[in-house]
């Protein structure tokens, strides 16, 4: 009986949310939706972008789509709910056109048709097949089933690549891969039986990065497009927290040097201009190899001095042929003149860009709320404040497509909680797209369920392999290859 109950008030509920508009009254308005896709600019081929009314007292939604190369889809029901190779069909028709959406709701028994918008659709493609991600609980404690993840961006399948649930108790660190290359890869396992993993053409080997010579394992990794040496910062990461502040947390680092790693031969490479008492962290190599960026601050007092802290953006020179780093590292960004902090440098793959993160303080911008992105065209030096993308709230853990016109980067606008994974369109000009959240199926009620942030989001041109279970059996059996120091 119940079970009958219940399938004739599903049938209800469908029947009561397909009707068509009638008696319809006309407004100037646009229609408030979420996710706002309103002039966004997208790639052809990328998931559908359903969307509900923001006016939860709305029971039904009847949109068309049309192309203006041609082509047109309807729906109708309790959101605007698309079919995948439907959608994939008329956003590839309209390359370098525009989709108009014609919306109208139902709300009391009464409709209502919004003034149509646009969705414009990109002719530079996103070819990469997906994005990968850390999604964890904004607890601030180790555990609560961290894991990383992968997400289709043509469809709206997600995939785990290392849960805690498979390594029971461990925090995995930041996962990089090569230039979305997955067959490179590195992520890092934190605290007890912890490791470096580097896993080459889904061979996985396990390392101890720490050494004498150097003062943690490593972790905030950026591959040589080589594929031969991979950099990483070796720190100690803490928190402070605030009480009766607007704002929660600050992360502060009490050391921090970078060192590289050859993969080759599991040696370390070492310069004293990046160990020195001042924290480097966050590099990155460019597009061609031969310069590596990071951040670096002055040491002070933390937490008591978090105030202090003001990251410089920094290059030197790297030869990879030689293994060897420049003579000297030049200050690309002064954060102590200009009473800001630069981090998170992340190049364009083809050697037109630098977008970074700007703060007033920290070398954790995460958790600033006032981290905005910037963009520094590598040409002519000139930097500019991307307002197209950023909010009141923080923007950060950004990265590049492949083919360097699309990035991905996290944002806490919505709630300045919960990192939710937003993507743009940038041109050879430098121009910037309004940004569009990561597509999902009936997203308000995904995003109102998903209790995890997004953190560390990568393209990755194909799908993630990776054995779950020979990491567990790695990790557990605690045996780790040792690195040594190139002397």
């Amino acid at each position: 009986m119940r079970n009958l109950i219940r399938i004739l008030a599903v049938i209800t509920l469908l029947a009561a949310c397909s009707s068509k508009p009638e008696n319809v009254t006309m407004t100037d308005e646009l229609p408030a939706i979420y996710p706002d896709y309103i002039g966004v600019t997208i790639p052809a081929g990328i998931a559908p972008l359903d969307f509900n009314m923001m006016d939860e007292a709305v029971d039904c939604i009847d949109v068309t789509v049309r192309g203006s190369e041609g082509g047109e889809l309807h729906c109708n029901g309790a959101w605007a709910k698309f079919g995948i190779d439907d959608w994939h069909a008329l956003t590839e028709q309209n390359k370098g056109g525009k989709l108009t959406l014609t919306v109208c709701a139902r709300k009391d028994g009464k409709w209502t048709q919004y003034k149509d918008f646009e969705i414009y659709v990109s002719r530079e493609r996103l070819d990469d097949w997906g994005l990968t991600y850390r999604r964890i609980k904004p607890g601030y404690e180790v555990g609560g089933d961290i894991g990383i993840y992968q997400r289709d961006l043509h469809t709206f399948e997600e995939y785990p690549i290392l849960t805690e649930t498979a390594v029971p108790g461990r925090c995995m660190n930041c996962h990089t891969a090569n230039r979305t290359n997955p067959a490179l890869f590195t992520t890092q396992i934190r605290g007890e039986g912890g490791g470096t993993l580097i896993q080459r053409d889904g061979k996985q080997t396990w390392l101890n990065t720490k050494t004498d010579a150097t003062k943690a394992a490593g972790s905030y990794a950026y591959w040589h497009p080589s594929g031969d040496y991979c950099a990483y910062a070796t720190n100690s990461v803490h928190q402070a927290f605030f009480v009766g502040t607007g704002q929660r947390i600050e992360v502060y680092h009490r050391f921090s040097d970078i060192m590289v790693l050859d993969t080759r031969t599991n040696e370390l490479l070492l310069t004293p201009l990046l160990q020195t008492e001042d924290l480097e962290i966050f590099p990155a190599f460019s597009a061609d190899g031969n310069t590596l960026y990071y951040s670096t601050s002055k040491p002070c007092r933390v937490p008591a001095e978090y105030e202090k802290v003001k990251c410089s953006l920094c290059a030197i020179s790297f030869d990879a042929k030689t293994g060897k780093f420049g003579e000297r590292a030049d200050t690309l960004l002064n954060g102590e003149e200009a009473d800001k902090s630069f981090t998170l440098a992340r190049p364009s793959y083809d050697g037109r860009w630098l977008m970074y993160c700007q703060s007033s303080r920290s070398n954790f911008p995460v958790a600033q709320t006032d981290a905005d992105l910037c963009l520094m065209n590598l040409e002519t030096g000139e930097t500019r404040v991307l307002d197209e993308v950023n909010s009141p709230q923080t923007e950060s853990y950004h990265n590049w497509s492949e083919n360097s016109r699309w990035f991905v980067f996290g944002s806490k606008r919505e709630d300045g909680m919960y990192m939710r994974l937003y993507l743009a369109a940038i041109d050879a000009q430098g121009n910037i797209s309004k940004p569009f959240l990561l597509p999902q199926r009936n997203p308000r009620k995904f995003y109102q369920e998903m209790m995890d942030s997004y953190n560390c989001p990568d393209f990755t041109k194909e799908k993630v392999e990776f054995d779950a279970h020979e990491a567990y059996r790695q990790v557990f059996e605690d045996k780790r290859v040792q690195v040594r120091v190139r002397q």
